[in-house]
């Protein structure tokens, strides 16, 4: 189980910037119990840290005021979106100021031309894709939750759709980041393309807030597709519907989208969804193009499935069964814990090389069958990533001894593979003991950014390294 973060406080330097902070901002500055615990929520079982306050920035210029006070009195600052994050990202160990970003929530400027556009940290996915629909254009990046596309990229988030389109790092071009002195930097142009200096764009990309609050994003847009086709496959075994999934892709099928889900998975999304999916592994997919591509490429699939004992093969292009089969996709958190009401769902990730996809999920499997825990498996096959949602009764020790070692051996074995203890979760409070096991004298290297950025420790202490 995730233990707190036992960090030093500083506490006069807290209550002078309190004291500032209170002054200038006004009614965007809280310290109400509840608005704070929100602000330090975890939809993991890492311990609930609370910030001391939290400021409701509007704008880049209050938000680096903030943290200029916060620099000045070296007091913790850390940044907040729609708090979905799944390793304790936004903790306050150190307890300090948090900055909800949530009403920076503007579109700055979309350019259709060149399939690009500028957003505040606030605009969460659906309202960009809302807002891009009659323009012909969507954001692919697509986590489960509505995120804020401000955490999505301090968090590298990816999603059902990565296969195809990539991750948060493909598909940001430049960010404007207030730095844990408080000075505003541009970390690049619009231009699709650079060899200008360091690629500090990247460096900000997944590093979870610990060296900037980003406050404006410029993404790469994509074009809507002129058709969609859906899929949906059987198997008798996970490692069959892994077969399929590494011959599609070595194949080079343009699959936008495929996704495992185990037979648990799939009981739950029948319940809680309204299907009759049979209980068995099963692979859901989508491809873009025209409306020849899209079934051919389903055809393809089709094939390929057939030769690994695939069954129940279907596909369509009507909008109403595409949706209804990704919103209960989308809703497999829920539909997992309504397996089993009134436990704690403790969702982990991990990736691992495609080759070894299949022997990962089966050994998660016959490991959690061992430690007696109920752990329905999910996963972005297509890029070697897969979930594992243990539900846990929190008021038995031995149940939650047994999940701490699940998540503990699963992000080992992942490793031991050549693969990741994370995919798209983020380090975080949760994953950081594992991080120095995969990349050994690199964190090193990552302690030395960080001590040069931020000397004195203020933006998100307590995550990912230190």
């Amino acid at each position: 189980m995730g233990e707190a973060l036992d960090l030093p406080r500083n506490e006069d330097g807290i209550a002078a910037a309190a004291g500032i902070l209170k002054q200038r901002f006004g009614e965007k500055f809280q310290t109400g119990q509840s608005v704070r615990e929100q602000h330090g929520h975890t939809t993991t079982w890492i311990v609930n840290q609370a910030p001391d306050a939290v400021v409701f920035a509007q704008s880049t210029e209050d938000v680096a005021a903030i943290v200029r006070v916060c620099a000045e009195h070296k007091v913790p600052v850390i940044g907040y979106g729609t708090g979905t994050s799944l390793e304790g990202q936004v903790n306050a160990p150190a307890g300090g100021i948090c900055v909800d970003l949530s009403e920076m929530s503007q579109i700055v400027a979309v350019h259709p031309e060149d399939l690009d556009c500028v957003v505040q940290p606030g605009v969460t996915r659906e309202q960009l894709n809302t807002y891009l629909r009659d323009k012909g254009l969507f954001f692919p990046i697509d986590p489960g939750a509505n995120a804020s596309l401000g955490g999505m990229t301090a968090t590298r988030a990816s999603g059902t759709n990565a296969v195809r389109y990539g991750t948060m790092k493909d598909n940001v071009l430049a960010l404007e980041v207030v730095l844990p002195s408080g000075e505003i930097i541009r970390t690049a142009t619009r231009a699709k393309k650079s060899s200008a200096g360091y690629d500090l764009t990247r460096l900000m990309v997944g590093a979870e807030g610990t060296l900037g609050i980003i406050t404006q994003i410029t993404l790469k847009l994509q074009g809507i597709p002129e058709a969609m086709s859906s899929a949906r496959c059987s198997f008798e075994t996970v490692d069959a519907a892994c077969q399929a999934v590494m011959a599609t892709i070595q194949y080079g099928v343009p699959v936008a989208r495929i996704e495992l889900l185990d037979e648990k998975s799939v009981e739950a999304a029948n319940t809680y969804s309204g299907l009759d999916l049979p209980i068995s592994p099963l692979l859901l997919l989508e491809f873009h193009g025209s409306e020849a591509s899209v079934a051919e490429q389903a055809e393809i699939f089709g094939e390929i499935a057939g030769d690994v004992g695939g069954s129940g093969f279907e596909w369509t292009t009507k909008a109403e069964d595409r949706n209804k089969l990704w919103q209960a996709r989308h809703d497999m958190y829920w539909a997992t814990l309504a397996l089993r009401p009134g436990a704690k769902g403790i969702s982990t990730d991990v990736c691992v090389p495609i080759s070894r996809l299949a022997e990962c999920v089966t050994a998660a499997q016959d490991k959690a069958a061992e430690l007696g825990l109920l752990a329905p498996i999910v996963g972005h096959v297509g890029d070697g990533n897969f979930h594992a949602l243990p539900l846990i009764d929190m008021e038995n020790p031995d149940e939650v001894a047994a999940g701490a070692a699940f998540i503990s051996w699963l992000n080992d074995l992942a490793i031991s593979m050549d693969g990741t203890c994370t995919g798209e979760h983020g380090i975080g409070q949760g994953k950081k003991p594992y991080l120095r096991r995969e990349l050994g004298g690199a964190v090193s290297v990552m302690e030395a950014i960080k001590a040069a950025i931020d000397p004195d420790d203020i933006m998100n202490p307590g995550k990912i390294v230190g």
